[in-house]
């Protein structure tokens, strides 16, 4: 059995690894409202193979991506406000990590990361490692502290996004849109 030590520092490693810039310039942020999101492989923590968007066919359903652990913060209060809401619509946090590195080690990170989340949220959360490319050339990837946010209809197209960090008047008119979508606002 690996220690619980080593498995959360082998998942922080490869958190900052994937964190660092690369070569390359970072992709800049974009809008995608009205696009269909790219179809994605992941697992959810309870080790659920996803599609995404397929597996949100029955919409709407609320993306929270986040592309380095410093996301969290960001993502936590997304889902906070939208559960004191109500909001109904099928949440579901997405840590994206790009990168060769992340990928070999995915499994660290998500011991990691079931080691810090209640087992009943587990199937919530759904890593995408080698498909993480097609996210972040989405959404772009420019202040990646900053969650993306997406609403996708049962289509699985864009009808809300949001890349600036979190906002109370955001998180309302998010729901607002949400009940919209079901016909219940």
């Amino acid at each position: 059995m690996i220690p619980r030590r080593a498995v959360v520092l082998a998942g922080l490693l490869a958190l900052l690894l994937g964190a660092l810039p690369a070569c390359s310039s970072p992709l800049p942020n974009r809008d995608p409202t009205g696009e269909a999101f790219p179809r994605v492989s992941g697992t959810s923590l309870a080790g659920d193979a996803t599609v995404l968007p397929d597996d949100l066919a029955d919409g709407p359903a609320i993306l929270l991506v986040g592309y380095v652990q410093d996301a969290q913060f960001d993502l936590d209060r997304w889902l906070i406000g939208l559960l004191q809401l109500e909001t109904p619509a099928r949440l579901l946090e997405v840590p994206t990590i790009d990168g060769l590195l992340p990928g070999m080690v995915g499994g660290f990170i998500d011991d990691g990361m079931r080691s810090g989340i209640p087992r009943e949220d587990w199937a919530a959360v759904v890593t995408v490692y080698g498909d993480a490319e097609a996210i972040v050339a989405f959404t772009g990837e420019e202040r990646p502290r900053n969650g993306r946010i997406l609403l996708l209809d049962g289509e699985g197209v864009v009808r809300w996004f949001h890349d600036r960090g979190f906002s109370a008047g955001k998180a309302l008119e998010l729901d607002a849109a949400v009940r919209g979508l079901r016909g219940t606002d």
